[in-house]
């Protein structure tokens, strides 16, 4: 059964009094819309790839680690000063899109509204984090060896 692409009613309220930290390591996941395995197409996984890592986008903030999946994205970014979660998730989702649209026009929506995010708490192991994160493929049976994979990347690889 298919996930809905809208987020949950009480979505919002869950986000209410949260604030974005700068420095903070913070996992985040966004699905395409419908959760369609839209990034099954190496044409598309490119144009993502590569919008993904448009210097301009990471100005402040780094991108540590990330994996794009025929339906999702992963990422495992640091905060940078002036910058909100939700201000630079908004950055990613519209790059990309206008992107992957002008290569694909069929797509009238990329992505699905709403993202998840984890804050990681200091004790926690960065290195452990971004191996989830890159592993996904090796997890999904994609590959059998995340070097077969193409559409990832981390700062320590």
């Amino acid at each position: 059964m298919p996930r809905p692409s809208t987020p949950s009613p009480h979505s919002h309220a869950l986000r209410r009094g949260r604030r974005s930290e700068q420095g903070r390591v913070y996992l985040v996941t966004f699905t395409t819309e419908g959760r369609r395995p839209s990034f099954s197409d190496e044409m598309l996984c490119a144009t993502m790839a590569e919008a993904l890592l448009d210097r301009r986008l990471w100005a402040r903030s780094r991108l540590l680690a990330w994996v794009l999946m025929p339906d999702h994205w992963h990422g495992l970014v640091e905060l940078g000063p002036w910058e909100t979660l939700p201000d630079l998730v908004r950055q990613l989702k519209t790059n990309t899109s206008r992107r992957v649209r002008a290569c694909d026009p069929t797509l009238s929506m990329v992505w699905a509204s709403g993202y998840h995010d984890r804050a990681l708490r200091c004790q926690e192991s960065l290195i452990d984090a971004a191996r989830y994160v890159v592993l996904n493929p090796v997890r999904a049976g994609l590959v059998r060896r995340l070097r077969d994979y193409r559409y990832w990347g981390a700062i320590w690889a």
